[in-house]
């Protein structure tokens, strides 16, 4: 992610303080954007969009950090768009750190020692070293994405059995033999989504040059059985129920909220009891770990066993139960005839009425218009309702064994963000409690690091931290700084006032200045008030897109003979009223129950690739809704979004109307 926007208040404006924004905006991935005169225009551009990040500069800045006062910056951050805002923040306190550290007159002067030198973290980053993020979120995002198609796809071919045409047919064709027509129907979809997986990974590995590190084999075996996975539930959804839409609306009920379950954006080890459960049941969960482990992670293949195992075992299982559940109802197969739809009145108050009562009479339309919402409502937050990544496992290895390196243990296991989970003798000790899945981190204390801080010097201790997961990654490097940080500063107030001269000498030549990083609009950095507003947008315009294609395409498709919506605009203006006042209650939930955004923000996107999203409601309506409600801007501040929302309005039901007229003239001319 490059060249996130800050802006800068400087109230000093002094030759110091401009070095200081030169080195800001000289830091990689960060750009001055604008220079503000109050921290009130700094947080208006931030909450607009301009800027991800702004940094204040108090008066007497260089007079204060030339005295060795050690002033005080203070960098606000965006902490709502959770990626651009951490990266933004960890840019700003590295520049900042290196800036001042150099501007300090203190730079050159070498102090003596107070009790040593200080413990310095040096990061090592596995797996994915240069924190390409497409990396992490194509890998997570495609195989999600694919899953929903799978068995959408899945649970249409089957459903139209029980509505097209005579289901005696389907079993003719295969010579009366139920596991050939399930075979025969599945492996025409399963041919075209084995290719999709395997375009998507020339694809990766040609165009974003992400490598595949790990076995083969076992990678292409777990997406064969990944895909047969869920056509088999599909299909098991499908012949549970006999209906196609409803068959459908169960499809999209269990496979659309299964990302926050798979683990991937947030962590199995933050969830829930009921979370933990549901993912593991969901192929997903074990498919997404073995593609991890085995293409950016390279584990061993008897590491990835166990979840290859549970996912080869689900794949058999559900197709076993499809095949009998078609066997028993071979028997039954007899053509089932619709139900015809109501038909709509006329002007607007009737095609409302009209569709209102479609919506009540089919099962599938219903479900998902007014019960998947709801459902989602409560189901989709669980997986994040821990908000923060807590006590995440790490691995020692204490080489040094000394009084400092065992204070340094103490320090990490009691941070909030990690634990000491591993004692390791050895390094290849622990990466196998890392490719295990024990731990997702190792800190080496290299022999001598005591003695080389007695002496004053800074002791280098290298943290290997995996980063296939970004939020892992990010906590349990934060973690491991911050034990570091509590040793450093217990070691040099130790036999000191902490308000001594010198031990705030010794802490100044450490930190000449103190920096405050302030996160605005998700102070926690809770998972779920960055995820779940924007999710459940996504999930109504999903559910109401596909409730009302199904309902339309019934209005034309079922046999009564005549046609059951209205066209023209009057007919789909009511219509439109109609699906408003049934996601009345959804759109209540999330303005007064839910507490924000994509996590990738689209700043980064090309410019053509920038507009082109746009043609998506979700992206402005997403935009929009998250400022103004977790971040406080006004109507003013999101015109953009609102305008290209009344404009996708008038160009849709435009293109709706056209559409309708078109249909209409085709029937006409198919009667005469």
């Amino acid at each position: 992610m490059r060249s996130l926007d800050i802006v800068v208040v400087d109230a000093d404006r002094s030759e110091v303080s401009a070095k200081l924004i030169q080195s800001i905006a000289a830091a990689p991935g960060l750009r001055v954007a604008e220079r503000a005169n109050d921290l009130k225009s700094a947080t208006r551009a931030i909450r607009t969009g301009r800027a991800i990040a702004a940094v204040y500069i108090p008066p007497r800045f260089d007079e204060d950090l030339l005295a060795a006062r050690r002033p005080q910056i203070i960098a606000f951050y965006n902490a709502q768009y959770f990626t651009p805002g951490n990266i933004a923040s960890r840019g700003l306190s590295d520049a900042i750190s290196d800036a001042v550290s150099q501007l300090s007159p203190l730079c050159d002067v070498r102090l003596p020692s107070v009790d040593g030198g200080s413990l310095v973290v040096e990061q090592c980053v596995l797996t994915n070293p240069g924190l390409n993020y497409a990396g992490f979120l194509l890998r997570a995002v495609m195989p999600t994405t694919l899953h929903v198609i799978i068995g959408i796809a899945t649970a249409y071919a089957i459903g139209t059995e029980f509505s097209r045409r005579s289901r005696r047919a389907w079993l003719h064709c295969a010579d009366g033999s139920p596991l050939i027509a399930l075979a025969g129907k599945l492996l025409p979809l399963f041919l075209l989504f084995f290719a999709l997986l395997g375009i998507e990974a020339l694809i990766l590995h040609a165009r974003f040059e992400l490598p595949y590190r790990g076995n083969v084999l076992m990678m292409v075996v777990a997406a064969m059985l990944f895909i047969v996975a869920y056509q088999s539930l599909a299909a098991v959804l499908v012949l549970l129920v006999r209906d196609l839409t409803l068959g459908l609306s169960l499809v999209a009920v269990i496979s659309s909220p299964a990302f926050g379950y798979a683990g991937v954006g947030l962590p199995v080890l933050a969830m829930n009891g009921f979370s933990k459960a549901w993912g593991a049941l969901l192929p997903i969960r074990w498919y997404q770990q073995i593609l991890f482990d085995q293409a950016a992670r390279g584990s061993p293949v008897q590491a990835s066993a166990p979840a290859f195992a549970i996912l080869a075992g689900m794949a058999l299982g559900l197709f076993v139960v499809a095949w009998w559940r078609l066997s028993r109802l071979s028997s039954e197969f007899q053509r089932e005839e619709d139900t015809p739809l109501p038909r709509d009145g006329r002007g607007i108050a009737g095609a409302f009425i009209g569709e209102w009562r479609r919506v009540l009479a089919d099962r599938g339309v219903f479900s998902l218009l007014i019960v998947a919402p709801v459902f989602y409502g409560v189901f989709y937050p669980q997986p994040y309702l821990g908000q923060l990544v807590r006590k995440i496992p790490i691995a020692v290895v204490d080489d040094d064994r000394t009084p400092l390196s065992r204070r340094l243990i103490q320090a990490l296991d009691a941070d909030e963000a990690i634990s000491v989970a591993v004692r390791a003798p050895a390094l290849d000790v622990a990466q196998q409690a890392l490719f295990d899945r024990r731990v997702f981190g190792i800190l080496e204390i290299p022999r001598d690091t005591e003695r080389e801080v007695l002496k004053g010097n800074e002791a280098r201790i290298p943290a290997y931290v995996d980063s296939a997961y970004f939020l892992v990654f990010n906590r349990t490097l934060q973690g491991i700084a911050e034990g570091a940080g509590d040793t450093n500063v217990s070691d040099i107030s130790r036999g000191l006032r902490m308000d001594g001269a010198q031990a705030r000498l010794a802490l100044t030549a450490l930190s000449p200045a103190e920096l405050l990083m302030e996160p605005l609009y998700n102070p926690t950095g809770g998972y779920a008030s960055l995820v779940v507003p924007a999710a459940f947008v996504l999930i109504i315009q999903q559910t109401l897109l596909m409730g009302t294609a199904t309902l339309t395409a019934l209005g034309f498709e079922r046999r009564s003979g005549t046609r059951r919506i209205a066209s023209g605009p009057t007919g789909l203006f009511g219509r439109g009223l109609a699906h408003l006042t049934i996601y009345a209650a959804a759109l209540a939930l999330f303005f007064v129950l839910l507490p924000g955004r994509r996590i990738l923000a689209a700043r980064d996107d090309p410019p053509a690739l920038d507009q082109l999203r746009r043609i998506f409601p979700s992206e402005s309506a997403i935009d929009g809704l998250v400022r103004i409600g977790q971040m406080g801007a006004r109507l003013s501040e999101v015109r953009t979004d609102w305008l290209y929302l009344w404009l996708l309005t008038a160009i849709y039901f435009v293109l709706a109307v056209a559409a309708s007229r078109r249909r209409a003239a085709i029937e006409a001319a198919d009667a005469v």
